[in-house]
C-alpha cells in the first residue's frame, strides 16, 4: 500500500474531534485514537510493514512501550524478523519484577517502539531506566509524531524520533 493511501486508511479509522487531554496535559480538538488502528490487523499489519524502513541499522531489539507500543512492537517485529522487548511503565513488584519483558536490552542496541508521540514524556523515562539496565539506545520510532519536528525531550535525552507520520502530514487527503 503507498504511503499516501495508508495515511488515509489512518486518517479515517483513527481521527477524532472533540475535547480531549493528552497524557501531556495539553488539550487538544484533534485527537488521533492510536487503538482503533491497533485493533484493525489488516491495518496495523501495513502500518508495521511501512513502518521497516525507519528501523535503524544495528537495532539487536525492538522496544514497545506500555500500552499502545506493544501491538505495534509486536507486528513490527513479524516484518524485521528483529526480537522485542515490552516495556512497562514501572516493573511490577512480584514475579520477574521486570522492566522490560521478552528480549533482553542490557548490553543491546535498542530501538524504543511507541504509537503516537507529542512531547515524548514516557518515551524519555523508559529510555532513562533501560539505559540503567544496559541498554544502548539512540532512536526511538512512532506511527504519529503530533509534532511536525522531534519534541525537545527526545533530543535532550540524546534520541532521534523516526516518525511513520506528522499529525501535519496525515490529513483525509494524506
Amino acid at each position: 500500500m503507498e504511503h499516501a493511501e495508508l495515511g488515509r486508511r489512518i486518517y479515517a479509522t483513527a481521527h477524532l474531534t472533540g475535547e480531549f487531554v493528552l497524557r501531556s496535559g495539553q488539550t487538544t480538538d484533534q485527537y488521533f485514537d492510536k487503538y482503533r488502528f491497533e485493533a484493525d490487523p489488516v491495518l496495523l499489519d501495513e502500518v508495521a510493514r511501512a513502518m521497516v524502513p525507519l528501523v535503524p541499522a544495528g537495532t539487536e531489539v525492538l522496544a514497545g512501550l506500555e500500552m499502545g507500543g506493544i501491538p505495534v512492537v509486536t507486528a513490527l517485529a513479524r516484518h524485521t524478523g528483529l526480537p522485542c522487548a515490552f516495556v512497562r511503565k514501572q516493573a511490577k513488584p512480584y514475579g520477574t519484577a521486570r522492566l522490560a519483558e521478552g528480549a533482553e536490552t542490557s548490553g543491546r542496541r535498542v530501538t524504543i517502539v511507541e504509537d503516537v508521540v507529542t512531547t515524548g514524556g514516557q518515551i524519555v523515562l523508559s529510555t532513562t531506566e533501560l539505559r540503567a539496565l544496559g541498554a544502548y539506545i539512540t532512536d526511538a520510532l512512532c506511527v504519529i509524531n503530533r509534532n511536525p519536528t522531534t519534541p525537545p525531550p527526545l533530543t535532550t535525552a540524546g534520541l532521534t524520533l523516526h516518525a511513520l507520520f506528522t499529525s501535519e502530514n496525515l490529513t483525509p487527503t494524506a
